[in-house]
């Protein structure tokens, strides 16, 4: 039994309630928004060449998932879900961590990946699904993965990643790893059981790993003042007894110093950390959303103040780490190579059929077999409905 509750609290005599808000939890900030550092703020380490580093893969990011976007309007891919508004949150995160860290994602953290060195190659081979697609054409657009660079694989079901992610720091820990796991998630999928059970084995065991919550305000079409009324996820870390910070999300230097920090302390005691960051999803929930139907065109142009590119970008003006030229040249390169490489992967053939089957077993079971075999006559049968694919089936 744990006495140390009993021991610490505080006796009254009459019935005493306290609710979600009897924490006041402070956030994080350190940038203003025209790019100024607030007085007194404690900066994160950060020089001309990480700097660098970080502005790019943001603006790589935001290129990325304008073509992206535009692409799937005019039929070349199936789906999209870009992260508008919320880039500091991957990249500023990713930044913060060592290589040997796993990532492990939902699927708003393209950024991280670009951040590691994730080529433009791999993400259009991914997101067209063609034979040389990492992951062989078997998941949806933007569910990337690379064991080269630690990024798990993401998997569509909500929440998944956060139980996963605290078995994963464990082990880890069990094998003396100078390594953490960092777990990103929104405040929806906060909503999943997934993340109590996630929460509470990490603290229990002591898990290094670092949940990393993007509160951009909605669950898709649910505003969050109609998935929780506690205050924000960052409470929930306090009850579960997890160390816990909120920040500005859209503060690159915010994001990248409470990683920084949280990697320190979830390495040094062997404890998880929560760090939740406050932004905005700008864009749709993804390319099969309309938010229109759910929010004001005034809501969203009050959050382009906090672009937290634009705020990047001030600062490095004002450092002189960056310059208009560099500027324009950036996004000039930027746009000229996403459209080039979306030209050559959809040319590329998708994946022969067989791949369907394999990678699991070292040898394809029976089941399997029978139902490759199967699908291989019915797509004989009917070639004009698998257009890709019937041509190649031997």
């Amino acid at each position: 039994m744990n006495t140390e509750i009993y021991k610490e609290s505080q006796v009254v005599h009459t019935p005493t309630f306290i609710d979600g808000h009897s924490v006041e939890i402070p956030i994080l900030k350190i940038l203003k928004e025209d790019g100024t550092v607030y007085s007194g703020a404690e900066l994160p380490e950060i020089d001309q060449v990480k700097a660098t580093k970080v502005y790019k893969a943001l603006a790589f990011h935001r290129v990325l998932d304008e073509r992206m976007v535009a692409a799937q309007r005019q039929g070349r891919v199936s789906f999209y879900m870009a992260a508008l508004g919320e880039e500091a949150a991957s990249v500023g995160g990713a930044a913060g961590l060592e290589d040997q860290d796993m990532i492990m994602a939902q699927y708003r953290e393209q950024g991280a990946l670009i951040y590691r060195g994730f080529s433009l190659e791999n993400l259009m081979n991914q997101m067209f699904s063609n034979e040389k697609d990492l992951g062989k054409g078997r998941q949806m657009p933007i569910h990337y993965g690379s064991s080269e660079l630690n990024y798990m694989t993401i998997s569509s079901p909500l929440g998944t990643q956060i139980p996963q992610a605290a078995g994963y720091a464990y082990g880890q820990k069990l094998q003396g790893k100078d390594a953490v796991t960092i777990c990103y998630f929104g405040e929806g999928a906060a909503s999943e059981g997934d993340f109590h059970a996630g929460l509470n084995m990490a603290a229990v065991h002591r898990a290094p790993v670092i949940f990393f919550c993007r509160n951009n305000g909605y669950a898709i079409s649910t505003p969050s003042d109609e998935q929780y009324v506690g205050n924000g996820i960052a409470s929930r870390g306090v009850g579960y007894g997890i160390k816990t910070i909120r920040i500005d999300g859209n503060d690159i230097l915010a994001v990248l110093k409470a990683t920084q920090t949280a990697r320190s302390y979830a390495l040094a005691e062997q404890k998880p950390v929560i760090i939740e960051a406050m932004s905005y999803r700008l864009g749709a929930h993804s390319t099969s959303d309309d938010p229109s139907g759910y929010r004001t065109k005034e809501e969203e142009e009050k959050w382009h103040m906090h672009d937290p590119i634009l705020r990047m970008k001030n600062w490095m003006l004002a450092q002189k780490w960056w310059d208009e030229t560099q500027e324009t040249e950036l996004y000039e390169k930027l746009r000229e190579q996403v459209l080039a490489a979306v030209k050559v992967a959809e040319k590329i053939d998708k994946p022969p059929v067989e791949d369907l089957v394999t990678d699991v077993y070292d040898q394809v079971p029976a089941h399997l077999q029978k139902q490759l075999d199967e699908l291989k006559v019915h797509i004989k049968k009917y070639p004009e409905a698998y257009p890709f694919t019937a041509g190649r089936i031997k």
